[in-house]
């Protein structure tokens, strides 16, 4: 199968092949996802075929407005607009309870449950509204390896596995969306995945909000996607290393005398540091999570792609943005964290 790249020109005919049940990635301002009709479970089986995704694991639908959700939902509890809102299009998944018999399980995993988005991406909302159905969109890449931030990183992944690629640069954001649970017993709201919404941000709007720190084993079935222990991992190793240049140095020198190759996603000042010392070094600039977020997985993508046996990535604290940026870092790092003088003995 040929793999098209197609421009914010060509979106008729991207959104005639999803019409035909194939799959198109699309752009958002997180990762780009794996376009294909919501409806057909055919297509949607496809997705999971070509990513090679666990069929447990349930996908979030992309939607071009509110008013394409509410075919499929009927009971929207009452914090629904003020969220909507405040946050849709952007970069927040809300959870609700659909209908029953309007997607199939392959959509659902199982579950009573959706997920829905409305991204925020002009050309992502066009090819919806061409198209005229919803969209499942997983990150388009190889099931538990980092996400793709450009349509190049898809084209590697998925060419000759998908039938096209809208191609709008490269994302915004650099992490997936924010997944918010509004189907809980007692009605708090609960952060099942962190994005760029943050809890602080969410509580803003709606008040109380609670966060589910329970990673997923490899064994049970998750609500939504990303929750398990190890997750957007290269296939080098990555161990996390707190920003302090004294635990890079202790770091860099215990895997030197393992003859080990090293590359380092760090700022510029810690790549400048150490670059007599690496083999490999990734930069995001300056030491601003945001741009190690926008980054982490275009960066953890170039250095897997070196001759290198570890790569250390640098730490940022658990607040704010920092808190997302940390989730998929450890999730890449399958939870490894040098902070701990032990390791180095």
């Amino acid at each position: 199968m040929e793999t098209k790249q197609f421009t914010g020109d060509e979106i008729d005919q991207a959104s005639a092949l999803i019409c035909k049940g194939e799959l198109i990635a699309f752009p958002t301002e997180t990762v780009y996802g794996l376009g294909a009709n919501a409806l057909d479970e055919h297509a949607v089986k496809q997705v999971y075929a070509v990513k090679g995704r666990p069929s447990d694991n349930p996908l979030i639908v992309h939607v071009s407005d509110f008013e394409m959700v509410k075919q499929y939902v009927t009971d929207f509890p009452s914090n629904t607009k003020a969220l909507v809102d405040s946050f849709w299009p952007g970069p927040l998944t809300l959870i609700f309870i659909v209908k029953p018999n309007t997607f199939s399980s392959t959509v659902t995993g199982g579950l009573k449950t959706v997920a829905f988005r409305m991204p925020k991406n002009d050309k992502t909302l066009a090819l919806i509204n061409k198209a005229g159905v919803p969209l499942v969109g997983p990150s388009a890449n190889t099931s538990g390896k980092p996400s793709p931030t450009t349509a190049q990183h898809v084209f590697h992944d998925l060419h000759g596995k998908i039938a096209g690629i809208l191609d709008d640069g490269a994302t915004q954001i650099g992490v997936e969306s924010t997944v918010l649970d509004l189907t809980a017993a007692d009605g708090v709201p609960v952060i099942l995945r962190p994005g760029a919404i943050t809890k602080e941000s969410l509580e803003e709007v709606i008040g109380k909000v609670r966060v589910d720190q329970h990673l997923i084993s490899e064994k049970e079935a998750p609500k939504a996607p990303g929750m398990k222990y190890k997750h957007y991992s290269p296939d080098t190793p990555v161990w996390i290393v707190d920003g302090n240049p004294d635990v890079f140095k202790k770091a860099i020198t215990w895997a030197k005398n393992k003859n080990q190759r090293i590359g380092l996603f760090a700022d510029d000042q810690l790549i400048s540091a150490f670059s007599d010392e690496i083999d490999e070094g990734f930069s995001f600039g300056e030491d601003s999570v945001e741009q190690a977020t926008k980054l982490l997985f275009a960066g953890l993508r170039s250095l897997d792609e070196k001759n290198i046996d570890i790569i250390f990535a640098q730490a940022f604290p658990e607040t704010g943005l920092g808190i997302a940026y940390m989730n998929r870092l450890k999730k890449a790092a399958n939870q490894k964290n040098l902070k701990s003088d032990s390791i180095f003995e």
